[in-house]
């Protein structure tokens, strides 16, 4: 049994065919009382570096990260994070603001490196923007690699006319499916809805032209893509993780990982990213935000591969991470195999900040070969 939605339209004639997502997964959630056990033990990994507060403070403010690598200079790599009250910061690795672009309430970020129509490279950055919660937006941004400055490219509405109101929660992008777009972007929207629209060059503007969506029982938020895959993975926050094939005409949810012991996830399942490395090998990692711990899965087999948490050295660790983001690669002398960036949800005195781990700690805590 498999839940499809081509459309919008598809919802209302689907009726509570909405609700086979959760079904399939039944008996996994846990939605009151104390967190369920989980079998794998988590281990301490120390974060090597953290990222200046955000400026919301006394809220929970700071959301999602997104990472862009210089590949001609991996130090010089750059670090997005969102404050979910006010905008989008740009940071180095050194933790320091490069940029502030006060732009709303945007909650999750992403980014791709696209070709535009004239030739040119441009990092493409969208977010998902809630400032009008009847209305999604995705937030556009180009991002200059050599300053870290944003650029403001305006917010695109992406639904049908005459939608039923709607509010953008999650964002991740994908590099683009056909050839006559930039990218793809997939906006989770708050009652479980993911839309998908291709980014396209449209009348001096970047576009967001919407294409098909997949409907989930209960609120989601986090959702990344694996490109080299093809796939769309979703957190559906109280009952685990989905994969979607990108490659079908419909977009169809098939169980990935449950909350519960067997699979290590505790509710709420947040922030989702891929590990890919260069030789194929690659883990989806999970924020388990109900034990504040961090979940690995081996995506050729879907197992779990092990749970850690940020935990001890000279920075504070992590709790009630929302967003997380990870790129594996050279980023200089403290990250020389990657980098996991993540939301620290109390940073006190101090306002919420992202907390940077190196790969390679991570990889040797769990034993990873």
């Amino acid at each position: 049994m498999k839940a499809v939605f081509t459309n919008l339209a598809g919802i209302v004639k689907q009726g509570s065919g909405a609700l086979l997502p959760a079904l399939l997964l039944t008996g996994c959630a846990t939605t009151g009382g104390a967190p369920a056990a989980v079998r794998l033990p988590a281990t301490d990994v120390p974060a090597e570096a953290e990222t200046d507060p955000v400026g919301t403070a006394n809220v929970d403010a700071a959301d999602d990260p997104a990472i862009w690598r210089n590949a001609a200079n991996p130090a010089a790599s750059l670090i997005l994070g969102t404050d979910k009250k006010a905008g989008l910061y740009v940071y180095g690795l050194d933790g320091k603001v490069r940029d502030f672009a006060a732009a709303g309430a945007l909650n999750n970020v992403d980014l791709r490196e696209v070709r535009m129509a004239d030739g040119a490279r441009r990092i493409l950055v969208g977010a998902s923007d809630r400032t009008d919660r009847a209305e999604p937006r995705i937030a556009l941004f180009a991002l200059d690699g050599a300053s870290g400055k944003l650029l403001a490219l305006g917010a695109e509405t992406f639904l049908p006319a005459g939608h039923a109101p709607a509010e953008a929660y999650g964002f991740c992008m994908g590099n683009a499916l056909a050839r006559d777009e930039l990218a793809r972007a997939y906006v989770v929207l708050k009652d479980g809805s993911v839309a998908e629209s291709r980014l396209v060059e449209k009348d001096g503007r970047i576009a967001a032209d919407y294409v098909r969506l997949v409907k989930f029982a209960t609120q989601s938020e986090g959702c990344v893509v694996d490109d080299a895959g093809k796939v769309l993975f979703v957190a559906e926050e109280d009952v685990g993780i989905w994969k979607v094939p990108l490659t079908g005409a419909n977009l169809v949810a098939e169980p990935f990982a449950r909350v519960g012991a067997e699979d290590g996830l505790v509710a709420d399942v947040e922030g989702l990213a891929v590990a890919r490395e260069s030789g194929g090998r690659a883990w989806l990692v999970a924020s388990s935000q109900g034990d504040n711990a961090y979940a690995l899965f081996d995506l050729s087999s879907g197992k779990p591969a092990g749970r850690f948490r940020i935990n001890g050295g000279a920075i504070g660790g992590t709790s009630d991470t929302d967003g997380i983001e990870v790129m594996l690669g050279d980023f200089g002398a403290q990250f020389p195999e990657g980098l996991m960036v993540a939301q620290d949800g109390d940073n006190a005195p101090k306002a919420q900040n992202f907390k940077m781990l190196s790969w390679r700690a991570i990889r040797t805590a769990l034993g990873i070969e």
